[in-house]
């Protein structure tokens, strides 16, 4: 009587990934050396609160916490707008942000303490949970100003927001030719400072009866902190130059 010959099949070994393999963690609020040398340069620093005030103070109130290398608005009731220490005019920003459940930020660009309000002085970059938030104005608009087109899928204006708790990407620029606006690596809108178009959206704001608003060409950034709890982490600028 013949017998077959059976193969048996013998489960490969799993492979041993050399410890120098394994990719680490992406390491935070630091600059590459190409960054440094394109003139990238950190807002925070990961470690504690040098570089910031709060607006029109010399000191930063306690809502606002360093932890876990993240600079996080934790009491939005005792926070307030924080500024950064040096003023830009023309410059990239890119940062990364998480908002909490239903919070409301937002950064704002060419402030100047001549008035009570940062707002009330410089074009904000809306920051939002767009699922909770109650304020209609969305993330990534630019306050009162500028929105998305309508995003065919959802007849609803462009949408590249993550939810609540997820961390975001965000990229500003600010230049005398154009800014733009890009949430996770998509873009929003183009725009020009101080264009008819620019200035025709104003007057027909709120922000057209306010007499320093979007009048200067050089100012603070500025980090609301009175709406919500909102984390930050790897912010840095790059100032733009002729």
């Amino acid at each position: 009587m013949a017998f077959g010959v059976v193969e048996l099949s013998v489960a490969a070994e799993p492979a041993v990934v050399p410890a120098a393999a394994v990719a680490a963690p992406a390491a935070l609020n630091i600059l590459s050396k190409d960054e440094a040398a394109a003139g990238w340069k950190l807002l925070f620093n990961g470690t504690d609160l040098s570089g910031w005030h709060n607006f029109k103070k010399d000191t930063v109130q306690p809502g606002w916490k360093v932890e876990n290398g993240e600079l996080a608005c934790v009491d939005p009731n005792n926070a307030g707008d924080l500024a950064t220490a040096g003023q830009y005019d023309w410059f990239e920003l890119d940062l990364e942000f998480k908002m909490g459940v239903g919070a409301n930020s937002g950064v704002i660009y060419h402030a100047s303490d001549t008035e009570g309000a940062a707002w009330a002085t410089g074009p904000e970059l809306q920051l939002e949970d767009n699922a909770k938030a109650t304020d209609p104005e969305r993330c990534g608009w630019l306050y009162g100003l500028y929105k998305p087109e309508i995003d065919a899928k959802t007849g609803l204006p462009l949408d590249a927001t993550k939810p609540a708790g997820e961390w975001n990407h965000l990229r500003l620029l600010v230049s005398p030719e154009k800014c733009f606006h890009e949430i996770n690596g998509v873009k929003y809108f183009e725009y020009v400072l101080g264009s008819d178009d620019f200035k025709k959206r104003v007057a027909a704001s709120k922000f057209g009866a306010m007499a320093n608003f979007a009048k200067f060409d050089k100012g603070y950034l500025v980090f609301q902190g009175d709406h919500g709890k909102v984390a930050f982490r790897n912010m840095k600028v790059r100032e733009i130059r002729d």
